[in-house]
């Protein structure tokens, strides 16, 4: 597997983890529809949260956050809505981001953004 795949999985880890300890229950990991994955997808209380995790081993090219575009929004509006259909979702919703710089297990940053985003 790739460093960069490696790196990803790892982040994802470390944000389930983190999500856990604020009290959040996870419901699912790389949930995938079409052309879009979503990272992780919660419930805070009673709202239902999409998360997208973006890891780096370094902020050299900017914070790992920047990299979550208008198209990424877009798709992760898309997979959400179909989730949300799947499940018969329909109250609040939300869009957070994730970002890690990773180090090693001893050396992370792990920022939580929420409400990051709401789809057009």
């Amino acid at each position: 597997m790739a460093w960069n795949n490696i790196l990803g999985k790892r982040g994802e880890q470390l944000a389930v983890s983190f999500l856990e300890k604020k009290g959040y229950q996870i419901l699912e990991i790389n949930w995938r529809h079409r052309r879009a994955e979503v990272d992780i997808i919660a419930k805070d209380g009673s709202i239902l949260v999409f998360v997208e995790v973006k890891t780096r081993n370094n902020n050299h090219y900017g914070e790992p956050e920047l990299a979550v575009d208008q198209k990424k929004e877009d798709l992760l509006a898309s997979a959400g809505a179909a989730y949300m259909r799947k499940i018969e979702h329909d109250w609040e919703i939300r869009f957070d981001i994730i970002s890690i710089i990773y180090k090693n297990e001893q050396s992370f940053t792990i920022k939580h953004f929420e409400d990051a985003f709401f789809p057009n």
